[in-house]
């Protein structure tokens, strides 16, 4: 029997009074640790709930086979969110944005098919933490959230002040099996040619985009 501490009561207690609001769920899933953590906390209410995952078509080989193999071991409810062309299409038009515009690119392949997929919605689930990056110090974990359009979400960051022990914690006892590129050194999985190993042993995203940026969008209220 696995004793839960303070925060994951809190935590449990704050999913279940977002989902008895009205209006339809949904979580987004990178299939990092974090956000396994939160729709296992998610699921025990709402185990259908829909599963939105963006694929932008540059994931390591790795995680499309983790996310595959835990969608068959959850039942997941997985939506795949594409972006408008693939990669090859945006290749030959665009050229290789992720190394001359990393912005752009991932406003095309995140950004905009993720806040396109969020206006069928009216309550989003984030594996969101404070300690991730210093662009989520101030992380709460209730907020109304915009999207471009105007429709305004209910934004929940369960996690928003756990820790990285408190989380891999949560995980073992919950039997809960981890992206096996962490075993390789990585603290913070996206795009594989965007994400690199840590190169601040206190910021968890200092490999992602070479250090240009630590941010691809998704989180910034009202990106277009």
């Amino acid at each position: 029997m696995v004793l839960e501490s303070t925060k994951t009561h809190q935590a449990r207690d704050l999913v279940k009074a977002a989902l008895e609001i009205q209006g339809s769920a949904c979580l987004t899933c990178s299939f990092q640790i974090e956000d396994m953590v939160v729709l296992d906390l998610v699921r025990e209410h709402a185990p259908a709930i829909p599963v939105l995952f963006l694929d932008t078509g540059y994931h390591f080989a790795g995680l499309y086979r983790y996310r595959d193999e835990m969608a068959a071991r959850y039942g997941l409810n997985l939506i795949n969110v594409l972006p408008q062309q693939t990669v090859a299409e945006q290749e030959a038009q665009l050229g290789i944005l992720y190394q001359s515009q990393p912005d752009q690119c991932c406003k095309l392949r995140k950004v905009k098919p993720l806040f396109a997929a969020l206006e069928a919605y009216d309550i989003w689930f984030t594996g969101l933490r404070r300690v991730q990056s210093p662009t989520r110090a101030n992380l709460q974990v209730r907020e109304t959230f915009p999207l471009p359009g105007g429709k305004q979400l209910e934004k929940i960051s369960p996690l928003a002040d756990w820790t990285d022990r408190e989380v891999w914690l949560y995980a073992r006892e919950h039997a809960i099996p981890a992206l096996p590129l962490y075993d390789a050194g990585y603290t913070s999985i996206g795009c594989e040619p965007c994400t690199a190993l840590p190169s601040d042993p206190a910021n968890a995203r200092s490999g992602r985009w070479a250090g240009r940026k630590l941010e691809c969008g998704i989180h910034i209220a009202g990106s277009q």
